[in-house]
């Protein structure tokens, strides 16, 4: 029999292909003596807030005995490996545990399907009930809403946590069939969504709901997976999505499908970013012939490249939303841009830069004063200059330079 080590080592390892957690949530719960647990006002998950703090997350499975066979999980029924799983008592008596030793600031709790989805999420629940009344806890949780899960125990679960998700993978029922033959798409995760879209709207769920993508393991496009994502945030108000780059693990029964550049994600993740700050509608962001995203650039870039006709803008007269659309420009400094011409007429590229423009990405984009300042014809040098320099960066720093502006 394994001991509470051995679980949390299995089940912990388990949930790292969930990453539907969150690195930030609302405080919306006032400051009590009488609980224990508050809001990390800047993060949840293994994450940096702005001060510096490193804030954690336990993310671990219920059990990983699923009764399910889906081709791209790594927890399927077919799967020869050790199976193991929590009592609700067990797992939040190991969470505060945990917790009164300052290892963590919250929880994201997910499972694998046992016996079926009520039973699963009946325990799921009876965990968080423990928590939440037992001990009085009363930091960030994150819950996983099962497929078909009973709409009682979404809303019961809505009372309880602070985010939800419903993992959809594909982007459509045919893609769906490929990769999870059991699971129905719109009655096993779009109705489910639909629950968490009424929770939210009564005002529970204060971080909202999301979702995650197994990206190319269906062979779906990017458009599609974009696609799919508008239609999320504009009708089911879907807080955000997650990408993940299918990545075969321990034989998964998927032959012919070869592992997913994390460029391509990372790409997806951009993109989304222009949906949801930049103002951008999905049928803006530009995609190749095969209907995925550009590796060489990124979606903003590609975009204007493709729409090279509006360019160059004049800096001084362009609208807010056309702001968005040069590269080189975010919604910070769009906005500086557009308080500070009201008041004073640009004139220098320098003046630009002290606003926040990457003024090397915007140039062939912009008039300053109906001066051009740089050629498209140029972008590809700039380009393999970034590249470059990103490299070195990496090299120096260990970590991501890859940004969006």
């Amino acid at each position: 029999m394994l001991d509470m080590e051995q679980k949390l080592e299995i089940l912990g390892a388990a949930a790292k292909y969930d990453i539907c957690a969150s690195t930030a949530s609302p405080q919306h719960r006032p400051a009590n003596q009488n609980y224990i647990g508050s809001h990390a006002p800047a993060g949840i998950c293994h994450s940096y807030t702005p001060d510096g703090r490193c804030v954690s997350l336990l993310k671990v499975l219920m059990t990983n005995a699923c009764r399910n066979d889906c081709k791209y999980c790594v927890n399927r029924v077919s799967n020869d490996f050790e199976r193991s799983g929590f009592q609700p008592e067990e797992l939040a008596r190991l969470f505060m545990e945990l917790y009164r030793r300052n290892y963590l600031e919250g929880i994201f709790l997910t499972s694998a399907v046992q016996k079926n989805s009520t039973y699963t999420m009946e325990r799921m629940i009876a965990t968080l009930e423990i928590l939440r009344f037992k001990y009085n806890y009363q930091g960030y949780v994150h819950l996983k809403v099962l497929p078909h899960a009973p709409t009682n125990l979404i809303e019961r679960g809505a009372q309880l946590a602070d985010r939800m998700s419903v993992n959809l993978e594909s982007p459509s029922p045919n893609h769906l069939k490929l990769i999870a033959g059991e699971k129905n798409f719109m009655l096993d995760l779009i109705e489910p969504m639909n629950v968490l879209q009424k929770q939210v709207q009564k005002g529970l769920l204060p971080a909202g709901h999301t979702t995650q993508f197994a990206v190319g393991a269906a062979g779906e496009t990017d458009s599609e997976i974009l696609r799919t994502t508008n239609w999320l945030y504009k009708k089911k108000s879907l807080k955000r999505a997650y990408f993940s780059a299918f990545v075969p693990v321990n034989e998964l029964p998927l032959p012919d499908q070869k592992p997913i550049p994390l460029l391509r994600e990372h790409r997806l993740y951009q993109a989304d970013w222009l949906m949801r700050f930049y103002q951008f509608e999905q049928e803006e962001i530009a995609t190749q012939t095969d209907g995925n995203l550009n590796l060489d650039f990124d979606p903003k870039m590609m975009t204007a490249i493709k729409n090279a006709s509006l360019f160059p803008l004049e800096i001084n007269r362009a609208p807010f939303k056309m702001l968005l659309r040069i590269p080189g420009i975010g919604p910070t400094a769009a906005r500086r841009i557009y308080r500070v011409r009201k008041e004073h007429r640009l004139t220098d590229i320098n003046e630009l830069k002290n606003l926040g423009v990457v003024t090397k990405r915007a140039k062939p984009f912009i008039l300053i004063n109906g001066k051009a300042q740089g050629n498209i014809k140029n972008i590809m040098t700039i380009k393999q200059l970034e590249l470059f320099q990103s490299f070195t960066s990496q090299l120096a720093h260990k970590q991501s330079p890859l940004l969006l502006t």
